[in-house]
């Protein structure tokens, strides 16, 4: 049975420069787990956002969220090959696809993340047959902006992070606008990884708001497993 660990926290950098995304993580570093190199850099910067994320950050799990959706051992060898730890998927790729990226990743003794942003329950049922994956419960940038939708306002993930409790299941993130006040909420359904990124990274003190999310976290003590336990 893998070691039980506490919930891990990832620090989403988007839609700053190269430099800035270090700044920004040197700052919360220690209150933080993963550190994420967001779409938007990798778009505008292309796979030497990671490279370098990891350069900065040797002993920390970097996790390229390139969001590959074709290409897949292509894209996941970039990531890899650059230093990621963990790559992202979108869960509504082809099934050969997602067999391709799971594939690159043990090969680089690394892990896969499926988005399922726009994914419907059925399939997200589909997925939990990846064990050995994160899947990643989203409400995407537009959804928040537009629609006012956050992570934890409803109990759509709930279902899949707690089912098959018997059985081996993949491993459950949650992320979209997480903040100090709908975290508790998302804590309940005990995810193993919590996304969070302008709630650190636009707050007026970073470190401060960081440490703030950690301590919530660490209070309420869910224990959890590590999805990069085997690394």
């Amino acid at each position: 049975m893998s070691e039980q660990q506490p919930v891990r926290v990832q620090l989403a950098l988007d839609r700053m420069t190269i430099q800035e995304a270090i700044t920004m993580a040197k700052q919360v570093e220690q209150h933080v787990d993963w550190i994420e190199v967001g779409t938007s850099l990798i778009k505008e910067f292309g796979i030497e956002s990671v490279r370098q994320m990891k350069q900065a950050f040797p002993h920390k799990i970097i996790v390229a969220d390139i969001k590959t959706f074709d290409n897949a051992k292509y894209e996941f060898e970039l990531c890899f090959e650059a230093g990621a730890d963990v790559a992202t998927v979108m869960g509504a790729a082809p099934d050969a696809t997602l067999e391709l990226c799971m594939q690159t990743a043990r090969r680089y003794q690394g892990q896969t993340m499926i988005d399922l942003l726009s994914v419907s329950p059925d399939r997200i049922q589909d997925l939990e047959r990846y064990t050995d994956a994160v899947l990643c419960h989203h409400v995407s940038k537009d959804e928040q902006e537009h629609n006012g939708q956050k992570a934890g306002q409803s109990n759509r993930h709930e279902a899949h992070a707690t089912s098959n409790a018997n059985h081996a299941t993949p491993q459950i993130a949650v992320a979209g606008g997480i903040t100090l006040t709908t975290l508790p909420t998302i804590l309940q359904q005990s995810p193993s990884v919590i996304i969070v990124g302008s709630a650190i990274t636009q707050a007026a003190q970073p470190q401060q708001a960081a440490q703030q999310i950690r301590e919530q976290i660490n209070q309420f003590a869910i224990p959890n497993v590590n999805p990069l336990a085997s690394l």
